[in-house]
């Protein structure tokens, strides 16, 4: 039998083990305050699939801000440039158009150019009389001044051009830097272009208004030279010779 300070280390030990074991052992996963059951585990659950919902609203709030923000940018690349400076270019070319139909004598027309060309240049009639050998080489000389006439006016025309083309430059190189869409910049460099398209207009018209002016020139120039060789021969040709006559200087 065993005595009783062996029955009293034994309870002690038993006792030390009890509290070790309750020490080791993990706390229930629930506990209970004033009837309401609290789960840490459904917690903490609970928490991470708000967080997750919540990311996914801000993931769809940022797709649907990304969305507005493309309306955005395509309305203002279906925007039309408020800037148009087609009318004034248009107008300088018909400036120039008017010029150039304003030719005098012999006008830029092919059925004019064969017609008169022929009559006064090609075939010159070199079998009439003096007076009329005169004439014809006046007429030509008429032609060629007229000409020349003709391409400074048409030279004036493209120089008074020169400053409505520097003001359009301005405005529209200033118009495509300020555009909002690509349309505007598209059309700002169409506008350019065009700009482009009547310098060259004008600069046509004055290389054909100097170039009709030297080949009127150098085709005068060829008729002058067979006339003279005409005249050359009437002069050297054997007949009569000179025979004076009484001149009367002044009447009475």
């Amino acid at each position: 039998m065993k005595s009783p300070r062996i029955r009293d280390l034994l309870a002690a030990g038993a006792a030390v083990l009890s509290i070790t074991v309750t020490a080791l052992v993990p706390a229930p996963a629930y506990a209970q305050f004033g009837g309401i059951v609290y789960d840490p585990s459904n917690y903490s659950q609970n928490i991470l699939t708000a967080a997750r919902t919540l990311e996914q609203i801000n993931n769809q709030i940022r797709q649907l801000q990304n969305q507005a923000t493309s309306l955005i940018n395509e309305a203002r690349n279906l925007q039309s440039l408020p800037l148009t400076m087609l009318e004034p270019l248009q107008a300088q070319i018909r400036q120039t158009q008017q010029l150039l139909a304003q030719a005098q004598r012999i006008s830029f027309d092919v059925q004019a150019i064969e017609r008169e060309f022929g009559r006064q240049y090609k075939d010159v009639d070199l079998t009439g009389s003096q007076r009329a050998m005169v004439q014809g080489a006046e007429e030509r000389w008429r032609n060629s001044v007229a000409a020349f006439e003709d391409a400074l006016k048409v030279q004036a025309g493209a120089v008074s051009n020169i400053e409505g083309a520097r003001t359009a430059v301005q405005s529209l190189v200033t118009a495509s830097q300020s555009a909002t869409g690509a349309l505007q910049a598209a059309q700002a460099g169409n506008q350019l272009l065009a700009l482009q398209a009547q310098q060259l207009a004008d600069l046509t018209a004055t290389v054909a208004s100097l170039g009709r002016a030297q080949s009127l020139d150098a085709a005068n120039a060829a008729a002058a030279k067979a006339q003279a060789r005409e005249q050359l021969r009437r002069f050297l040709a054997p007949g009569r010779g000179y025979v004076p006559t009484t001149a009367q200087m002044f009447r009475n």
